[in-house]
């Protein structure tokens, strides 16, 4: 026994020991204590479980963040297609800006983008300065809708759309394309046909990063969103900050953990989670 950990010491596994010691630390071990007072707070038993699966309001919560996260997904996917194509197979000067614009959004955090929309979709925003100024009085709120929180967190995710589109597009052969328009197809059919497959695995790998990071927003929807478009996180919030049901809150973390475990691996049974960082 003594030798076997000598020996692991000495080989190349002591290096994972730095990593494997941090998530323990600080990921498993608040993770086994927020599932341990799910079942024991205030009582030991699955009630915290079953007074959230018997609200309709608390699972109308759950389906509205799996809505909100699938529209997010679904809108940063149709915009970022086109930068992320541009960038990969045209490259040059114009691709370098485009990249450089993403990243430089990366260098900003969520919160500090969340309040620029505040100021800028606000009553006194420019946009409902332009909106006045066309005419338009009284001008319609958009701040605190449903359109303002889907709209910002479209803004905060699409970087990693884009990013993980293009780290697949530029990997795709250009003669690809030249050989289809050789032998005559249309611009239109050769992307449909040999393009857009190839670009499947960034589709699919944006999507799974996008949706299950929308899934845990907190700040954006309350900030920016209508009271009747809450998320889980912020109802966890509500759980935490106005009723200090700790259980309560701890039953929920869970079922949404779960929930993104699920989208894991069903994500890796058919693509292969390994992908999913390439």
């Amino acid at each position: 026994m003594g030798s076997s950990v000598s020996r692991l010491l000495r080989g190349p596994a002591v290096l994972y020991l730095p990593a494997a010691l941090f998530l323990l630390v600080f990921f498993l071990v608040p993770l086994f204590n927020v599932a341990w007072m799910s079942f024991t707070e205030p009582d030991t038993g699955f009630g915290n479980y079953t007074a959230f699966f018997a609200s309709s309001f608390d699972v109308g919560v759950l389906l509205n963040t799996f809505k909100t996260a699938a529209i997010v997904t679904l809108i940063s996917l149709i915009f970022a297609y086109p930068v992320a194509y541009v960038a990969a197979r045209y490259g040059g000067a114009l691709g370098s800006i485009l990249l450089l614009v993403v990243t430089l959004s990366f260098w900003t955090s969520f919160l500090v983008r969340t309040y620029a929309w505040m100021v800028i979709l606000g009553v006194k925003g420019p946009i409902t300065a332009a909106l006045i100024m066309l005419g338009w009085s009284p001008p319609p709120q958009i701040l605190f809708t449903t359109f303002a929180s889907t709209f910002a967190m479209t803004h905060l995710l699409m970087p990693f759309m884009i990013l993980t589109l293009y780290a697949v597009m530029r990997r795709i052969d250009g003669t690809y394309m030249r050989a289809a328009a050789g032998l005559g197809a249309r611009p239109l059919k050769a992307f449909t046909s040999i393009y857009l497959p190839l670009s499947l695995p960034g589709i699919a790998n944006g999507s799974v990063l996008v949706f299950i990071t929308c899934l845990g927003f907190y700040v954006t929807p309350v900030l920016l969103g209508s009271p009747r478009d809450k998320m889980i996180a912020g109802r966890i919030g509500d759980e935490i900050e106005q009723m200090l049901n700790f259980g309560g809150a701890s039953a929920m973390a869970i079922v949404l953990l779960v929930a993104t475990l699920g989208l894991f691996a069903l994500y890796s049974r058919f693509f292969g989670l390994d992908k999913l960082w390439r």
